[in-house]
């Protein structure tokens, strides 16, 4: 099973890879901007989990997920430069279904190291989100996950249909599908009706009184 877990983990670090390497494009940055963003927005989220759970990170322990890093953003480069507009759905796109991905393997990683159901959906949701988070403050951009749309609440309920899952005796794949199937699912639908979690009043007002 660790096999295949890792190819899946390189998915993802691919497509976050993606994703930074279009932030950059947006962004006017150089050749090393562009490895810098896209690195930091494909393991950011991990080295946060591996470090909350007292573990190697896992790109020291591998350097293959860089050799994906830079392939992925030299692929992502080519394509651009034959482009002559950037819609901002490519990045968006491509940030969704990171976001998917690392929330499933963030989740199944914590659960395979002992963590409770509950923290781990909490790790899964960190991998998740602190690439990004990590990319747009660097870019000085409002985060993605600071935003109205429903972004870190995705992977809490991809997260929670894991558990639901295991809890009814599915096989771990099924289990990772759904959930992965599930965040994916809402933040694209989020991204496309504008669904999220309203707290004040738009029409409330601070005064000084």
């Amino acid at each position: 099973m660790l096999y295949w877990l890792h190819w899946i983990d390189l998915a993802g670090v691919a497509v976050f890879a993606i994703a930074g390497t279009l932030m950059a494009y947006k962004k006017h940055m150089d050749g090393f901007g562009v490895v810098v963003l896209a690195s930091v927005t494909a393991v950011g989220g991990g080295t946060l989990r591996d470090m909350i759970l007292d573990l190697p990170v896992f790109w020291v322990q591998d350097p293959s997920f860089f050799y994906v890093i830079t392939a992925a953003a030299a692929v992502t480069i080519l394509w651009l430069r034959r482009k002559e507009t950037f819609p901002l759905k490519y990045l968006l796109f491509a940030d969704a279904i990171g976001l998917a991905f690392f929330n499933v393997m963030g989740l199944q990683k914590a659960l395979t190291y002992g963590a409770s159901p509950f923290i781990a959906i909490i790790l899964g949701t960190m991998t998740g989100v602190f690439g990004g988070l990590i990319r747009d403050v660097i870019c000085r951009e409002i985060p993605l996950v600071l935003k109205g749309e429903l972004y870190a609440t995705t992977c809490i309920l991809g997260g929670a249909g894991y558990i639901l899952c295991s809890t009814f005796g599915s096989s771990i794949p099924v289990a990772m599908f759904v959930a992965f199937s599930l965040t994916l699912s809402l933040r694209l639908a989020a991204m496309k009706w504008g669904w999220a979690l309203p707290v004040f009043n738009p029409h409330d007002k601070i005064t000084d009184e």
